[in-house]
């Protein structure tokens, strides 16, 4: 029995263990993607020279960083 519930105990924390990883992975994911939308919208400011937008995103990006 005790070997039954170790197996069951590992069992879980490999689950558990997987479902964190997988938290960590999309954190990064969405991260990655927030931080290439604000410098895509940084690129189109020095372009337009729309001053006002390009200080707002770099605020932006700094606070994500």
């Amino acid at each position: 029995m005790e070997n039954n519930m170790s197996s069951e105990m590992i069992q879980v924390e490999t689950s558990i263990s997987d479902e964190m990883l997988a938290e960590l992975f999309l954190s990064q994911v969405m991260w990655d993607f927030k931080k290439s939308k604000i410098i895509e919208g940084i690129d189109k400011c020095l372009k337009s020279k729309d001053k006002e937008t390009f200080l707002r995103l770099i605020d932006k990006l700094k606070s994500i960083s």
